[in-house]
């Protein structure tokens, strides 16, 4: 069984930042999570991709804090603190019973990696019939992704940027592609190709997503270049088009959301690279409106730890 290491030994290091925090005692890491599994909310969420929602829904647990700092982030009453009740690894796996019992076509963890080693002494314990999603930023060691082998069936990645530049001004994480590019790797050597069940459910594989952002389509090009040349006969390309500009006063060139013509550019250019297999949006799906209110759900409010 994989032990979470904890108390004086414990100096963080799961995900690329490093901190070295010990996230005890009232200290978090850099991400602002405490070493306990802390959970916002979780629910049946019918609006992910096809094969990970199907007609039951996709037992999405939505967990409290974040490794990056993106400024465009639509969840940030969750994602800046560590808000929510928190769970220990037999805790965590007792609720991922009542997940599957609910229906629930999978388990699909958002944000999971500042509780990772946690996470996955939790699915020793108990590991569902229902394939286990692991929805990232991308911004993942590979190391940490080895704790997860036979553990997580299907990898739900960003892959936001290729350009340091914008993943330092935009998410705060100037070696953003440094660290997502072997972490995809990682995800599809673990799960390898796509596999469904008759119902055309996602049962392993690798789905990458990227972000169009508005008045960005270089960075979205170089992405898809990136995916065509690694990763398109072993993976699935989500191109969304949901941006809803979140605070983003001080950056005017995103501070509006994406126009049609710029989205079209950029399935087109998918299109062109013979990237086939994904899913592109309806622009219908944007808004304030599709984003959680996170203040309207009864949640466990703790006062904020201090940062490391």
């Amino acid at each position: 069984m994989i032990k979470a290491t904890s108390g004086k030994d414990f100096e963080c290091n799961l995900c690329p930042n490093a901190c070295k925090s010990p996230r005890t005692n009232g200290r978090t890491g850099l991400c602002g999570a405490p070493h306990e599994i802390t959970v916002a909310y979780w629910h049946l969420h019918k609006w992910e991709e096809p094969p990970l929602s199907g007609t039951r829904g996709s037992g999405t647990v939505f967990f409290s804090c974040c490794t990056m700092r993106c400024v465009f982030c639509q969840n940030k009453d969750i994602s800046r603190s560590p808000v929510g009740k928190t769970y220990t690894p037999k805790e965590f796996s007792e609720l991922i019973k009542s997940i599957e019992a609910s229906g629930a076509h999978n388990v699909n963890l958002v944000s999971p990696t500042p509780f990772a080693d946690l996470i996955a002494e939790a699915l020793e314990i108990y590991k569902p019939k229902i394939p286990v999603v692991y929805n990232t930023s991308g911004y993942e060691t590979v190391d940490t992704l080895k704790m997860l082998d036979g553990l997580v069936d299907v990898y739900l990645p960003d892959l936001k940027y290729v350009n340091e530049e914008y993943s330092q001004k935009y998410s705060g994480t100037k070696n953003y592609f440094k660290f997502a590019f072997p972490a995809i790797s990682e995800m599809i050597r673990q799960v390898g190709k796509p596999v469904y069940d008759a119902d055309g459910i996602m049962q392993k594989g690798v789905i990458v997503r990227h972000l169009v952002l508005p008045n960005n389509l270089q960075n979205t090009f170089d992405v898809l270049d990136c995916f065509a040349k690694h990763f398109k006969n072993d993976a699935l390309l989500s191109l969304m088009g949901q941006y809803t500009p979140v605070d983003t006063e001080n950056y005017p060139e995103i501070n509006r959301p994406l126009k049609p013509l710029e989205y079209k550019r950029a399935a087109l250019y998918m299109e062109k690279l013979g990237i086939t297999d994904g899913f592109t949006q309806d622009l219908g799906s944007v808004g304030e409106s599709f984003i959680p209110d996170f203040s309207k759900i009864h949640i466990d409010k703790r006062p904020p730890y201090p940062l490391y």
